[in-house]
């Protein structure tokens, strides 16, 4: 899983707990840029040398910033430096089902594209594309010029699957939260990850609606 600098940290969290809460090894990558909205937007600096703590307490954190809120044991989780270009991921020997990338900024989002590999982050996703394995592209812009579509589209060409962060009003969300969970949701049932993050449409009156 990659963490990009768009805005959209909850999203990233409520990914990151699920896939555990599945069962699931996660090799997490966090990009510098990431580390400066993830400051802004829940105040925590989050450090190399430091990275479980300070995952711990972003984990933990409700979409409302209260902190507390999700019991998080990190036992399955593997954190690689961005900055590592000669990281388990960045070979396509090495052993995963498929990469995530939420939030996907635009920036993100045409270095992959470009298959520029500035970080590790774009180098995993570039090479879980030439291996044939999912991913996963949250992007978290708006509006998105035609540039950033016609990477989109090269990224959709390419196999991935494009995931716009935009949440859902009709599965009865009453708090911030839910619509968090929507889009983390999504981007599991996008990777086959089972998770219960939002109520599916069950085909009767008065229930939820196709997402």
């Amino acid at each position: 899983m990659g963490i990009s600098g768009a805005s959209g940290t909850p999203y990233a969290a409520a990914v990151l707990r699920a896939l555990l809460d599945a069962g699931e090894s996660v090799d997490l990558v966090v990009s510098r840029a990431s580390r400066l909205t993830l400051l802004d937007e829940t105040g925590i600096a989050f450090r190399d040398a430091h990275w479980q703590d300070d995952l711990r307490e972003w984990l933990s954190m409700g979409a409302d910033g209260k902190p507390g809120t999700f019991d998080v044991e990190l036992a399955g989780v593997r954190y690689w430096s961005a900055g590592d270009l000669a990281a388990g991921p960045s070979s396509g020997s090495y052993p995963v089902k498929g990469m995530l990338i939420v939030p996907a900024s635009t920036a993100c989002v045409a270095g992959v594209a470009l298959g520029l590999s500035k970080d590790l982050l774009q180098r995993a996703a570039s090479v879980t594309l030439k291996e044939g394995r999912p991913l996963v592209v949250a992007v978290r812009e708006t509006p998105l010029n035609g540039q950033t579509l016609r990477h989109l589209v090269t990224l959709d060409d390419a196999g991935a699957a494009v995931v716009p962060a935009s949440p859902a009003f009709y599965a009865g969300a009453t708090h911030i939260q839910h619509l968090v969970d929507f889009v983390a949701g999504r981007v599991l049932d996008a990777a086959g990850v089972p998770h219960r993050l939002y109520r599916r449409w069950e085909g009767e009156l008065g229930g939820a609606r196709p997402a």
